[in-house]
């Protein structure tokens, strides 16, 4: 396995969205009350005596939503500002980024991905549970805003549905030609919504390449992320297409990082339930750090049984308890 140093830490499991692969549709989710969310001097606690410790070096904020979270610039500036922070980046739906885009990367924030799953407006509004106005124009608005403040990469995250957005990807790909950018194609997963899941299933990503070559031809990329995506180029393209293939191409042996989710627990692996710590209650009751580096050290020592390369969910029933928005994406 390469060397577990990614820690995606989500700030809230609330969003302004109700996406399709994320929260179930008509569902009642139970939300996290905020005074049980780590408060973020808990959050850096963690980081300065459990995480950077044991080893933790690079660093993505995630949610819900995470410009929801009160402060989150003001955390961005306190997590970049660590010395042994070595990467720092963040997930966002991006339509509260236009706003935010400058001052988040004033605060140290260099690196930020956005969930773009339709460039048209109807598809995307079908995919996020909106039914008002569209959020479409101020989504985009949030990408370009955060193109011209200067984050790079600027990475655009498609999770790719069958029948709902899937005959988008040649569009969705053409946009690495011209500028770079960086989409990321995602192999939808059956944590969030199982019925769905169960209903649509998912498309290989070989399948996704295969529609790609056969229309500008497609080559391995000399650029790579810190995370499992396959990385290819459209020959001439600025930017880069990444696969990130869970379903069809186990990539448990290249895993480097784990999921804090937003009320502190730990989990070693997305897709498998087994082996979470409770990190905020064990703070919260006083208990000393270095136990706390202790029971961190041996979740990484069994992360590779943990993995889904075993395709053991660790759970009773097959349903994961949490969805993707409560773990953190």
């Amino acid at each position: 396995m390469n060397k577990v140093d990614y820690l995606r830490i989500s700030l809230i499991d609330r969003c302004n969205f109700r996406c399709q692969y994320c929260m179930p549709e008509g569902v009642e989710l139970d939300y996290i009350l905020r005074q049980e969310l780590l408060t973020n001097e808990e959050l850096i606690a963690l980081l300065k005596e459990v995480f950077i410790p044991v080893g933790f070096r690079k660093f993505r904020l995630t949610g819900g939503e995470p410009l929801i979270r009160p402060g989150v610039v003001d955390l961005v500036r306190d997590i970049a500002s660590l010395p042994q922070t070595e990467d720092l980046a963040m997930t966002t739906n991006g339509f509260l980024l236009a706003d935010m885009a400058q001052d988040l990367y004033d605060a140290g924030l260099r690196r930020i991905n956005i969930s773009l799953d339709s460039l048209d407006p109807q598809t995307f509004d079908k995919i996020i549970g909106n039914r008002g106005r569209s959020r479409w124009e101020k989504t985009w608005a949030g990408i370009r805003a955060a193109h011209r403040v200067g984050f790079d990469p600027l990475k655009l995250n498609v999770v790719v549905i069958p029948g709902v957005n899937d005959k988008e990807v040649e569009n969705l790909a053409a946009l690495t030609i011209d500028r770079n950018w960086h989409v990321r194609f995602i192999e939808f997963m059956p944590i969030g919504n199982a019925a769905l899941f169960s209903d649509r299933a998912w498309i290989p990503s070989e399948e996704l390449r295969q529609r790609i070559r056969s229309n500008w031809g497609l080559v391995e990329s000399d650029v790579r992320g810190n995370g499992p995506a396959d990385v290819f180029q459209i020959p001439g393209a600025k930017g880069t297409l990444g696969f990130i293939s869970q379903m069809s191409e186990c990539f448990c042996d290249r895993c480097n990082r784990m999921r804090l989710s937003a009320d502190g627990w730990l989990r070693p692996c997305l897709l498998n339930e087994t082996g979470q710590i409770d990190l905020k209650t064990a703070l919260r009751c006083g208990i000393d750090p270095a136990k706390l580096r202790e029971k961190v050290r041996y979740l990484l020592q069994i992360k590779p049984e943990i993995n889904f390369k075993q395709r053991d969910s660790g759970t009773k029933t097959g349903i994961y308890t949490r969805t993707m928005s409560q773990i953190g994406g």
